[in-house]
């Protein structure tokens, strides 16, 4: 008699509690219970671009790759060079299929040292990461997966140097770097990036500091125009950014030629998985790109919906849509035929429905991120 297994009850970030007296919709990621949203995505979405919004995104993975020669390993395995960058910084990466090319996951690394990288994959795809670098790692080198240890909280928006700073915490520092910083007796290291387009900062805690410094930055930012912010703006604010999503825009499916991520691939570099493949795919030219589109009526596009030129040329499909708070109408990302004109007029099957759809240039809204 066989066993059966019992459903994995879903991962709770620390705040959880938190989120619940704050009245959050919650909604699954990546087998996390999640703040979905609070007052609502549209409120949530313009306080980030007009002001600054804080996120919980503890959801997501993290790994630590230990030991000698932990930095070549990384480097020799995932896309994008690290010897682009120094200790201190972080970095953009993607980790590849070694046969098809096919994006496993995109994630951020900390370059810590030579011995030291701390990777932030996505919640889904942490056990996979962290199994095929162990499987690739030299003797003498760790990688351990600390998914549940840290908080990572995201401070986005263009007062979120002030309200770091209203907390005792470093701002300032160069865009894609990280510094360590003291608070309440541990280390919190905060780094200029984030997912939204705006100026802002992911900072990565341990459990034991969480709800103090989530209480901390709520009431600093208060003055500020700071409020939580749940995963739903999140969403919204990265598709007007054209920042791909793993398991939508990305998959084991898509490479970086097709997903216009060749910029972090480090294509001088010996090896890093999946070089052949896609070395080879860039010479021949990917049949298939993804692409921007903008609703030139009030459709609103969603996940999966066929894309064609009229009347009937299928294209591909809708990878991500949704209605953009900034602009008031719908906006997508598609997976289409690389032979399609980029300033082309596109039909979306919206419920049965032909609606037309603008090709246009990335982002659907201009930021101000890398500023210093």
């Amino acid at each position: 008699m066989s066993e059966t297994a019992l459903p994995q009850e879903p991962l709770r970030s620390p705040l959880h509690d938190r989120h619940l007296a704050l009245g959050a919709k919650f909604a699954d990621f990546g087998g996390w219970t999640m703040p979905l949203q609070y007052a609502g995505v549209v409120e949530e979405h313009t306080a980030v671009r007009t002001a600054a919004g804080i996120f919980d995104v503890s959801h997501l993975g993290k790994a630590l790759v230990a030991g000698p020669g932990a930095a070549a390993l990384v480097n020799a395995t995932l896309t994008n060079d690290l010897g682009k960058i120094g200790p201190g910084k972080a970095q953009y990466t993607l980790c590849c299929d070694d046969e098809t090319g096919g994006i496993v996951d995109d994630l951020i690394a900390y370059y810590r040292d030579d011995e030291h990288v701390f990777l932030i994959p996505n919640a889904a795809n942490t056990a996979e990461v962290v199994r095929r670098l162990r499987n690739a790692a030299p003797e003498g080198v760790e990688v351990t997966d600390q998914h549940r240890e840290h908080v990572v909280l995201a401070v986005q928006g263009p007062h979120s140097d002030e309200v770091l700073a209203a907390v005792g915490l470093p701002t300032g520092h160069d865009y894609m770097s990280f510094v360590a910083a003291p608070y309440d007796g541990s280390e919190v290291v905060v780094c200029r990036t984030g997912y939204t387009g705006e100026r802002g900062y992911e900072l990565v805690a341990p459990n034991a500091v969480a709800v103090a410094l989530w209480d901390a930055l709520l009431v600093a930012g208060a003055p500020h125009g700071l409020v939580p912010c749940g995963l739903g703006a999140r969403d919204t604010l990265r598709t007007e950014m054209g920042y791909p999503l793993h398991g939508q825009d990305i998959t084991m499916s898509v490479t970086p030629n097709e997903a216009r991520l060749g910029w972090a691939v480090g294509w001088k570099k010996d090896a890093f998985w999946g070089r052949d493949a896609l070395v080879a795919e860039k010479a021949a030219g990917p049949r298939r790109r993804l692409f921007a589109l903008e609703s030139t009526g009030r459709a609103i596009p969603r996940p999966h919906m066929s894309v064609s030129l009229v009347p009937d040329v299928l294209l591909g499909e809708i990878t991500s849509g949704t209605f953009s708070p900034t602009l008031k109408k719908g906006i997508a990302l598609a997976l289409l035929s690389s032979v399609v004109n980029p300033e082309a007029k596109v039909g979306v099957d919206v419920r049965g429905r032909r609606e037309m759809f603008q090709i246009r240039p990335l982002p659907f809204v201009d930021t101000s991120v890398r500023e210093s």
